[in-house]
């Protein structure tokens, strides 16, 4: 048998090569680009509805692992430690400066009554929305503040449901809540200084009711909301 010639053989083996591999000319020749594959959405089986075997999507977040703590919902605030925080233009001021006392250091919650400026407003309108506040529940305490104390004190008092004590001293402010249970605390910017104000205030809000034989006084005092002027014009023996 004749050998093979070798150059026919290479030239063989390079022509299988060629069309096995897509050499040569093929080669040369730009490929036409080729469209990616479309994403289809991750889906899993579903073994546990009637129809077995059906697929649904993939849930869009890993579910919580057993036991693990829900973001907590945003809390709101306690009506047992808020305070209704009014001044009218003589008391703006403290009363900005109070509320901050109250925010950041002594922790209370502040529902501001304004006023929001040094105009001038009128003082009763800022004792009653604290009033209001108090005797709604939406607030535990109140604080009221004019120039002396003595008008908001006044206005303040015939919000029914409001016990509001004018304050200058420490003993004054304690004596307001251990006796009269007071709620609503007045102070006079004139009276009193910012340094007086928060001492005066940090006691009065951590100060208790005394109750015992003081609860029958303050029912009592409460029992005067009830009579009108009507009432005293006309029977006046009710009110001696």
């Amino acid at each position: 048998m004749s050998q093979p010639d070798p150059a026919e053989v290479r030239r063989l083996v390079a022509a299988v090569v060629d069309r096995v591999l897509g050499g040569g000319e093929a080669a040369a020749r730009p490929k036409a680009p080729v469209a990616p594959a479309p994403v289809r959405p991750a889906r899993i089986v579903d073994w546990t509805g009637p129809d077995l075997g059906a697929t649904r999507p993939v849930p869009a977040g890993p579910p919580p692992r057993p036991g693990a703590p829900r973001a907590a919902a945003k809390a709101k605030p306690d009506p047992a430690r808020t305070v209704a925080l009014g001044g009218d233009h003589g008391g703006f001021a403290l009363k900005q400066s109070l509320a901050k006392y109250l925010r950041e250091e002594l922790r209370w919650t502040v529902i501001d009554c304004g006023t929001h400026s040094t105009e001038a407003v009128d003082y009763p309108d800022i004792a009653k929305a604290v009033g209001t506040e108090v005797a709604s529940g939406r607030a535990a305490r109140g604080i009221v503040i004019d120039g002396a104390g003595i008008g908001s004190t006044m206005a303040a008092n015939r919000v029914p449901g409001v016990r509001c004590a004018l304050c200058h001293d420490e003993k004054t402010v304690l004596n307001s809540r251990e006796h009269n249970d007071a709620n609503v605390l007045a102070l006079g910017s004139q009276v009193v200084n910012l340094g007086q104000a928060r001492r005066l205030v940090e006691v009065w809000l951590r100060t208790k009711f005394a109750g015992g034989r003081h609860a029958r006084r303050v029912e009592k005092i409460m029992e005067l909301e009830r009579l009108t002027a009507g009432d005293v014009r006309a029977n006046p023996e009710r009110t001696a």
